[in-house]
């Protein structure tokens, strides 16, 4: 039976989040005829079987085992190849709703046809809007990001996170982050989903790229959701040389510049 959403959220040994973002969405989200669909990428030898039964009788709720890892944009991908809805949305589990996003962003969707992809206003706990809208990535934004004595990068740095742009009003974004992004299922499908070659980190510009080549992903401001973004890769030398193998792959892709 056909859906208006298919919500993917994966799971990696983080199952009180997902019980928790699972709640949510159900407690919010009351309007629209849903699926989530939660693949569970935790290794066998860290699995919850009492956890996963709780995300199981959730409504609308079902949950796929991985034999581990298997990665942020494949994981997508295989919820996008059994979901059976009009639009496909990916959350992270550390994002916190105040009020039905999902079906004001579908209603925008609805109403202008042209526009593949939709990420709504994001905020971290204090309501500051994050950083998570960007122009397509050079490696010159990249030395940039890590290389800035004084802060003499800073206005390539705020061109970059597009800090030039009204964010009352809506605009397109190259490159917008995964964590809540809503596309059009006709469009994954088109664009082939994520590109699988990235573990993680990049797969979302990578997605946002292809989106924008055959049509748009825009900036909602009309609806608010707290993202309680980690950052990992600055703090975890493992995450680090994932985020540096992503870059690597992003730029044999599409150029330096």
């Amino acid at each position: 039976m056909m859906k208006q959403v298919s919500i993917s959220i994966i799971a990696y040994r983080n199952y009180n989040n997902i019980i928790s973002i699972v709640k949510q969405i159900n407690n919010f989200v009351v309007n629209l005829s849903k699926e989530i669909i939660v693949i569970d990428n935790t290794e066998p030898s860290h699995k919850n079987s009492e956890k996963i039964r709780i995300i199981e009788s959730q409504n609308d709720t079902k949950v796929i085992s991985m034999n581990g890892n298997v990665g942020f944009g494949k994981a997508n991908n295989l919820a996008f190849k059994v979901s059976k809805g009009s639009y496909f949305i990916t959350i992270n589990p550390d994002i916190l709703f105040h009020e039905d996003s999902i079906s004001k962003i579908i209603d925008y969707m609805n109403h202008n046809p042209n526009i593949g992809a939709v990420i709504p206003k994001l905020v971290d706990k204090n309501h500051k809007l994050l950083p998570v809208y960007r122009r397509n990535i050079t490696l010159w934004d990249i030395i940039t990001r890590y290389i800035n004595p004084f802060g003499i990068f800073n206005k390539r740095r705020h061109f970059h996170i597009m800090k030039d742009k009204d964010y009352d009003k809506p605009f397109n974004v190259p490159f917008a982050q995964g964590s809540f992004l809503v596309v059009r299922a006709n469009i994954f499908k088109k664009i082939h989903g994520f590109d699988e070659r990235y573990f993680m980190y990049l797969e979302d510009a990578d997605l946002c790229r292809k989106i924008n080549l055959v049509s748009k992903v825009m900036f909602f401001p009309y609806t608010t959701v707290v993202h309680l973004w980690q950052a990992g890769s600055h703090k975890n030398l493992r995450l680090m040389f994932i985020h540096i193998t992503s870059m690597i792959k992003y730029f044999r892709k599409w150029g330096v510049r």
